[in-house]
């Protein structure tokens, strides 16, 4: 696309968001919900489960909510692990949780007698409180994946492995395995994780094939809604849905499919899933997080968040540039479960393969890669197959780490 272009498409999209915002960001509620009871009365007992509701604080004053289901269906209480289950980009805790218990990871790892523990990060419905902020505030919404990785993460962790007295499982999506691979990286809590299995995961995002995202990253638009004061980012909102609109007019890209032009052509779940998954569970961000992200884009580094000029991130790094999460500093004898697929443009193919390369000192013994020719981004945690293709296998891994 010529620069003329993609100046006028940004203009565009920024002006049409921004005139939005202005006229009805207020009336839109940010944290709607099925349902005023949490996850454990609206999603886990309704299945037969066994669920406690927790709370955890973060150092920077976030109020997590983080739920538990301490036995199986039958009754019987866990006599393996904890594992610790995080979520991805956009959803919640619910994401572990919206297919049948014979194909949602939290049910089946529960029948099978871990101690199973749903994270949700700041800024979801659930874990929209603070100590001192509120959502309304600009300034709750002041963070990227790396306050995730150094707050949300290590709050999590230690308040399982605080509770339980055991080293913990964990198992990310997405997100939640960037916040993970950050974290180990520094060799930040592999001394109480026992291993971890990380689903479609996200590191080198500069070869990913979608359109949508690599125009978003390169026309710094989350920066533009930023500049605008535009600090919290609502996908299910009104104004969300007219930059899409705008984005596909002008562009001409066909966004028929919302979730394949995002993800990839997922295979394997059914439509129902989809409409939920769609329409009633996608959670709000921050849009430092997607600035933080498209630096991902531009760059393939896996680094601490760019204030965009020497002074500022010399302020908080003491150095000009941001600092890079080193992947090869991941302790060799760490347990490591990856999964990904072909059709997956997030954490594509090309990009897990330079993840790869830099684990090849791994323990060999201590590193099981699942590779799948079908899957796509959501159905590492959607697909009606998942049991068979991802879970067991991570099953029998966690069993034997």
């Amino acid at each position: 696309m010529a620069n003329s272009n993609i100046l006028l498409t940004l203009l565009l999209i920024i002006f049409m968001f921004y005139i939005s915002a202005a006229q009805g960001i207020e009336s839109l509620p940010a944290f709607a919900s099925s349902s005023s009871d949490g996850i454990c009365k609206s999603m886990v007992e309704t299945q037969g489960y066994t669920c406690e509701e927790h709370k955890v604080t973060t150092k920077d004053g976030y109020i997590l909510s983080l739920q538990r289901i301490p036995e199986g269906r039958s009754g019987k209480k866990a006599d393996k692990p904890p594992v610790l289950l995080q979520h991805g980009l956009f959803v919640d805790a619910v994401s572990w949780l919206l297919s049948s218990p014979d194909e949602s990871l939290a049910f089946i790892l529960s029948d099978n007698g871990f101690d199973v523990w749903l994270g949700n990060t700041r800024g979801t419905r659930y874990s929209s409180a603070h100590t001192s902020l509120s959502p309304i505030d600009r300034a709750y919404w002041e963070w990227s994946w790396e306050e995730l990785s150094s707050y949300d993460l290590h709050a999590l962790v230690h308040y399982v492995y605080n509770h339980t007295g055991q080293k913990i499982y964990y198992t990310g999506h997405s997100q939640g395995t960037v916040i993970a691979l950050a974290a180990f990286s520094q060799k930040e809590l592999v001394n109480i994780i026992r291993s971890a299995a990380l689903l479609s995961p996200i590191a080198h995002l500069n070869h990913i094939p979608s359109p949508l995202l690599q125009f978003a990253a390169n026309a710094f638009l989350a920066n533009a809604l930023y500049w605008l004061n535009l600090r919290e980012f609502l996908p299910r909102s009104q104004e969300a849905a007219q930059l899409l609109e705008v984005f596909c007019t002008v562009t001409g890209i066909d966004c028929s499919n919302i979730l394949t032009l995002l993800t990839g052509p997922n295979c394997c779940f059914n439509s129902t899933t989809l409409e939920v998954l769609l329409f009633r569970d996608l959670q709000p961000t921050a849009t430092m997080n997607l600035i933080h992200y498209s630096q991902m884009v531009r760059t393939g580094r896996i680094a601490k968040y760019d204030y965009g000029n020497p002074i500022q991130n010399n302020q908080h790094y003491g150095q000009s540039r941001p600092p890079v999460y080193d992947m090869t500093s991941i302790p060799n004898d760490l347990p490591l479960f990856l999964s990904y697929g072909k059709n997956d443009i997030l954490s594509d193919v090309g990009g897990v393969q330079v993840l790869l390369d830099e684990l090849k000192n791994h323990d060999q013994d201590k590193l099981m890669v699942v590779f799948n020719e079908d899957y796509a981004h959501a159905d590492f945690i959607l697909a009606n197959n998942a049991k068979e293709v991802v879970y067991e296998p991570l099953m029998t891994f966690f069993n034997q780490n």
